[in-house]
């Protein structure tokens, strides 16, 4: 009887229960250039992008790596890599990208949210998504039903996630909070948010997105919530670096403060899993850093960006992935045997929740297993 006991003790302490609650949250566009190696010293003096460069410099800049990093995203480097796991420092070979061909936001998204690259979806134009992300197949399922919701500064999210096919609570681009009762702090964000113009027509600021995830976290205890923050894609767009790094810093810290509350969180404290990406990545250059597309997608649809770029964005394709959670091994800035493509995120969230990913769809992408405990 003691030997039997000692074995199942053994099985016990190997075997880890999925947490119940899933957060997965992107970056628009943030290069895993950034994330790994902090601000980019050729960009940082490059006066086409910055109004200060040497007031970006003192801001940002260190000579070490390390430092360098801790400095712009100190949240992913004094937390993420201690207690989970990082992939795509290229520096290190550990390689990820995306799956689809065409390297920028609707394709990754769908990518991203179905677990399966649609080379069929093409723009970014506001055509709801024939697609079912998981949010909408969760939704559908008794232990998930009326307990997802998704967040997004973009306004296409919407026919991404496809509000007219589902039920699933999306509030995107310069949605209002919905909901009885909201609370004071919804009430209030939603009176700021017509008082406050955006330097974009279809990007709302982060701050709402992220406040608006947060406040409906605390009042519907959602199991399942998608956050999309966009600053990072709209600023560098727009060629300016010094509020491209200063987004990447404020969503750094906006990711601290919802890890905190998940951790002082009754419903949420050790009971769930965060996942982080982006969709796409962009140029390594100062001449194209602003910018990711496939040469496809430029011979086919961007016709002004392919009398300069012809051949494409190299580095669009380049993508990354940190994770934290109970389910998540603590294993740092990880170089995993094979690439990882942005199609793998999704199967490995569904795994944290004891999901079967290809019960979703027979052809979705594989689990990154090597992270998982």
């Amino acid at each position: 009887m003691k030997k039997i006991s000692l074995m199942v003790l053994l099985l016990l302490s190997q075997t880890t229960l999925a947490a119940e609650n899933l957060i997965i949250l992107s970056l628009d566009g943030l290069r895993w250039q950034e994330v790994f190696q902090g601000a980019d010293r050729q960009l940082i003096d490059d006066e086409r992008y910055s109004e200060d460069s040497q007031a970006l410099a003192s801001e940002f800049w260190r000579e070490d790596v390390k430092e360098r990093r801790e400095t712009l995203m100190p949240f992913f480097w004094d937390t993420l890599a201690t207690q989970g796991v990082f992939i795509g420092d290229r520096s290190r070979n550990s390689r990820m990208r995306v799956s689809n061909p065409w390297y920028f936001s609707y394709p990754g998204y769908n990518e991203l949210l179905t677990g399966k690259a649609d080379p069929e979806i093409n723009s970014n134009k506001k055509v709801p998504n024939n697609n079912i992300t998981f949010l909408e197949w969760l939704n559908h399922k008794p232990d998930y039903a009326g307990k997802v919701a998704a967040f997004g500064s973009w306004d296409v999210f919407p026919y991404i996630i496809n509000t007219e096919r589902t039920s699933v609570p999306v509030n995107a681009g310069f949605m209002d909070a919905t909901g009885k009762p909201l609370s004071m702090k919804e009430a209030y964000l939603n009176e700021l948010q017509a008082q406050t113009p955006s330097p974009w027509a279809t990007v709302r600021l982060d701050v709402f997105t992220f406040n608006f995830a947060l406040e409906y976290l605390k009042r519907e205890q959602p199991r399942v919530v998608y956050i999309s923050l966009g600053e990072t894609d709209d600023f560098a767009h727009d060629g300016e670096y010094d509020q491209y790094l200063r987004a990447a810093h404020r969503s750094d810290a906006m990711i601290r403060q919802l890890w905190d509350f998940l951790q002082s969180h009754d419903a949420y404290r050790n009971n769930t899993n965060l996942l982080l990406t982006s969709d796409h990545g962009r140029g390594k250059t100062p001449e194209d850093w602003q910018h990711h597309a496939s040469a496809e997608a430029v011979k086919t649809y961007m016709e002004a960006l392919g009398e300069t770029f012809p051949n494409g964005i190299e580095g669009s394709e380049t993508t990354w992935f940190a994770a934290i959670g109970p389910d998540i091994k603590p294993l740092g800035n990880f170089t995993p045997e094979q690439e990882i493509t942005l199609s793998q995120v999704l199967p490995t969230a569904l795994t944290t929740l004891d999901e079967t990913p290809k019960s979703m769809n027979p052809d979705m992408d594989t689990a990154i297993t090597e992270v998982l405990r």
